[in-house]
């Protein structure tokens, strides 16, 4: 049974081929959900080394264009898939857990009031709690040597174009926004030290 993770993105692609009229350059399916949190966001890439910041209204039009998806249930009927895989990596912190929206993420246009992805995380067995936004585009050809199609938000250029980490996931750009969880390494930034997840079980 494929796990929800491959599902999120499954259904991404197919909401693409039906916009587009043409398939998205995939992840190879040597990602699993099986596979270690850490070694699926092994192919994260920046543009920078130190992303940058926004000013406070900017910040205030992202969260109050998602504040209510603090209730997860909310999130969920909103259309963002969930999903039980904790993203972390064992030197830059931890992401959480991604809740995407395959319609959003099929959709070609960054808005920063719809965002294609939440991200979720969890203090020790406690609730999720909304920690940062996610803001996701297809890369237009699938090739990681260009990107005249790279996307940016308030004036702040996407990471990537990058792998997909994960079957389904095509080759793409995304930039995180940590309205939620003070992240000390930046608000833009792709992973947060403040961040945890669950060991594996064996």
């Amino acid at each position: 049974m494929p796990g929800r993770r491959t599902i999120q993105w499954a259904a991404m692609a197919a909401a693409v081929a039906l916009t587009t009229g043409g398939p998205v350059a995939l992840a190879s399916a040597a990602t699993h959900d099986g596979a270690r949190p850490e070694a699926q966001v092994a192919a994260h890439t920046s543009h920078r080394d130190r992303p940058g910041s926004m000013t406070a209204a900017q910040r205030e039009v992202i969260r109050e264009a998602t504040a209510r998806y603090r209730n997860v249930d909310t999130a969920v009927r909103a259309g963002y898939v969930p999903t039980d895989v904790c993203v972390a990596d064992p030197t830059l912190g931890g992401m959480g857990y991604h809740y995407v929206n395959p319609g959003l993420a099929a959709n070609p246009n960054v808005d920063p009031t719809r965002p294609e992805i939440l991200v979720y995380a969890r203090d020790h067995d406690g609730p999720l709690r909304l920690a940062a936004i996610e803001y996701f585009k297809a890369d237009a050809d699938g090739d990681l040597r260009t990107d005249e199609d790279r996307p940016t938000l308030f004036g702040e250029l996407f990471d990537g174009p990058m792998p997909g980490h994960e079957p389904g996931q095509p080759v793409h750009y995304d930039r995180h926004a940590w309205v939620w969880l003070p992240n000390p390494v930046g608000e833009l930034a792709q992973y947060n030290p403040l961040v945890t997840c669950p060991e594996p079980k064996p």
